[in-house]
């Protein structure tokens, strides 16, 4: 528990402490993936666990949690299977965000974003551009660059070393092609990488 409230926004943690006390579902920090900020799910033995990325940034590690919280609380009310973020999960977040939505929690505009996401909330803030940027403004400085942010045929590398090279924006992700491979990965425009001078176009 203190380790997960260690990550959270000092004026957050008796409210997280208390839902995470009456939900009785573990909570497991992870190091960074780069498909993913958390994920909920039931385990074999009945149990119910989230994972959420370490992140410096408390106000994206707070708002991935209620996220997963709420896929939690949608579990724990429906007998049937649902939409992942359908309806039900989307009432559940709400109701699960609305009593941290206030800016001694979330500064603006951070708050009168968040207060416009609620309302109808994506399945990733990952589709809520101006919610993205906002949160990057509270990102530990690490000399990374969104993929959005490159241009089509300009190589860039993970943290792990792997090339990639950038080759076009399709709906909601970006095709890109590993440099070793040859395959093609759908990444999230906003994915962090660092550029690397080599390019192809």
């Amino acid at each position: 528990m203190e380790k997960v409230l260690s990550y959270v926004p000092q004026k957050a943690r008796k409210q997280v402490q208390a839902v995470l006390e009456e939900s009785h579902v573990g909570v497991k920090i992870t190091r960074k993936r780069l498909t993913k900020h958390g994920d909920f799910r039931k385990l074999q033995n009945g149990t119910s666990l989230i994972t959420i990325n370490a992140t410096p940034n408390p106000y994206r590690f707070l708002i991935t949690l209620l996220h997963e919280l709420a896929h939690f609380k949608v579990s724990q009310s429906q007998r049937y299977r649902v939409k992942p973020h359908g309806i039900e999960w989307k009432m559940a977040y709400r109701q699960t965000l609305l009593p941290f939505l206030n800016p001694e929690i979330f500064p603006e505009p951070l708050c009168g974003l968040l207060a416009s996401h609620m309302k109808n909330p994506k399945a990733s803030t990952d589709r809520d551009f101006n919610l993205v940027m906002a949160l990057r403004n509270y990102d530990s400085n690490t000399g990374q660059t969104s993929v959005f942010e490159l241009q089509d045929g300009q190589h860039f590398q993970l943290e792990n070393g792997r090339g990639f090279v950038r080759l076009k924006k399709r709906r909601t992700r970006i095709e890109c092609r590993e440099l070793s491979s040859g395959r093609i990965y759908l990444f999230s425009p906003h994915a962090e990488v660092e550029p690397l001078l080599s390019s192809s176009r």
